[in-house]
């Protein structure tokens, strides 16, 4: 065997050692990765949510201080008011500057409540709310007496209208009370009685959580982020794994396909060194044609990937022009008349477009006519000949090629991968159709290129179809 084709052999199979080992290293990795990224994201959304729940908790004992605060602030007034004997005029009845009763009323012990009405206890308790920060804050209140034997609430004097239904309701209203106590020193010392406010803030939690509002929207869309951002890395992850699970594949087909014609010029150039060859002009011509046909066939091979490299990188130039694509239809259809003679195959034309000119390349379109016609033929059924149907149909806008066979068809899975660069349906270590994965993805690169679309059907068992729509070229 030659030193140059020992070595070829020698180079693919140390490369695809070098990919299967490749391949195993990411898949380990890939799941380490993946378990620590998703350990890490569920710690930060956990520290998160204790992170926010701790802030609202906070917000929630900042709001009863600031209650609590208002509410001294109110009953610290309302003791210093306590102190004036006098009646309030708006309190008193008739509107008069002395009330009917006045002697009577003047011996009554003083009170809060018949000094302020509901209106005017509600305006200061409102007051004391805003220069705490609490202005948005809803309340309820209740003013009432303490009786003196027994230091115990006794009438209430003032009431809101919906205090009672709201005060037992501790899980979501938060209550705090003053006492109201005459100042020592004032002339209502001995004759007023001691009062009490309670004022009830309602819905606190909620209130916390309204004012926390954009730290929360904040935190959320921080979380968005992060979630999206784990998302996008574990694609991308898949999307490299299954890139290297595609090019190990594609380094099997290619070492499938390097090995025959490797094989066979290593055979014909063992022949050529046979004494009786050497002086056989005839025979040293025969295999120098096997070395030749062998080489070109590599050749295309190499080209094929080259082209596929190209496209990949959008280097590709296409040559428009107006071609008419019966006349391509038939022209490619000659080359594969042996094929369908060994196979006892055949192929139908329906070429009913009235109109069949568009502008195009002609030698890519070519090569994606050959190509769909190329898969029609290889993936036919062993024991059924290939039938082939070739049908044309034209509207005043586009141009419809239809290529439709009898073969092995496609799986659902299959189907949706076609089109993709180097995948090839899986057939276990069986090589019986050859090729790299690479011609549909051509065929599909070339078409939109043209400005058209094409779409795959395929059944199981039954055959496939392609649909190709072009544009049709405009007068």
């Amino acid at each position: 065997m030659p030193v140059t084709t020992r070595r070829s052999q020698v180079l693919v199979k140390n490369l695809l050692t070098y990919v299967e080992i490749g391949i195993v290293l990411v898949k380990r990795i890939f799941t380490i990765i993946i378990i620590l990224v998703s350990l890490s994201l569920i710690g930060i959304i956990m520290l998160q949510l204790s992170w926010l729940n701790n802030m609202v908790l906070l917000r929630e004992e900042q709001i009863k201080e600031k209650v609590d605060k208002a509410v001294n602030i109110v009953g610290a007034e309302l003791s210093r008011e306590k102190g004036n004997l006098s009646v309030n005029r708006s309190v008193a009845s008739g509107g008069n500057i002395f009330p009917d009763d006045f002697p009577i009323d003047f011996l009554r012990p003083q009170t809060i409540g018949r000094k302020f009405t509901v209106q005017q206890l509600q305006e200061k308790i409102r007051i004391a709310f805003k220069t705490v920060g609490l202005e948005k804050m809803n309340f309820e209140f209740d003013l009432a007496i303490i009786d003196p034997r027994t230091n115990l609430l006794g009438t209430s004097e003032r009431e809101s209208a919906n205090f009672s239904k709201v005060y037992d309701d501790t899980v979501n209203n938060y209550s705090q009370g003053a006492l109201i106590i005459t100042p020592s020193g004032s002339a209502a010392e001995n004759i007023a009685m001691d009062e009490t406010l309670t004022v009830v803030a309602l819905n606190y939690p909620s209130f916390a959580l309204q004012s926390l509002r954009w730290r929360f929207a904040t935190a959320i869309i921080f979380t968005i982020i992060i979630i999206c951002a784990f998302y996008l890395t574990l694609r991308t992850m898949l999307r490299q794994k299954k890139l290297a699970k595609i090019k190990n594949d594609f380094i099997n087909n290619m070492t499938h396909e390097f090995k025959t014609p490797i094989a066979t010029i290593s055979l014909a150039v063992d022949a050529l060194r046979n004494e009786k060859v050497i002086v056989d002009r005839d025979k040293m011509g025969y295999f120098s044609s096997i070395i030749k046909e062998e080489n070109q066939r590599m050749n295309r091979q190499v080209e094929t990937i080259l082209k596929a490299s190209q496209l990949e990188k959008q280097e590709a130039e296409l040559n428009l022009k107006p071609i008419h694509v019966h006349e391509i239809i038939k022209d490619v259809v000659d080359n594969f008349s042996l094929q369908l003679q060994e196979k006892k195959g055949k192929i139908e034309f329906l070429l009913n477009a009235g109109n069949d000119l568009i502008k195009g390349d002609e030698v890519h379109f070519s090569n994606l006519v050959n190509n769909l016609v190329d898969n029609a033929v290889k993936y036919s059924k062993d024991d059924v000949p290939p039938c082939v149907k070739l049908i044309t149909n034209s509207d005043g806008k586009n141009f419809v090629l239809r290529i439709e066979d009898n073969g092995i068809g496609m799986s659902r899975e299959t189907l949706k991968r076609i089109f993709e660069r180097f995948y090839r349906a899986h057939t276990g270590n069986i090589h019986n159709v050859k090729g790299f994965g690479l011609g549909l993805s051509y065929v599909k690169t070339m078409v939109e290129a043209h400005g058209g679309e094409i779409k795959a059907d395929s059944t199981l068992g039954k055959g496939s179809a392609f649909t190709i729509e072009l544009p049709l070229k405009k007068a």
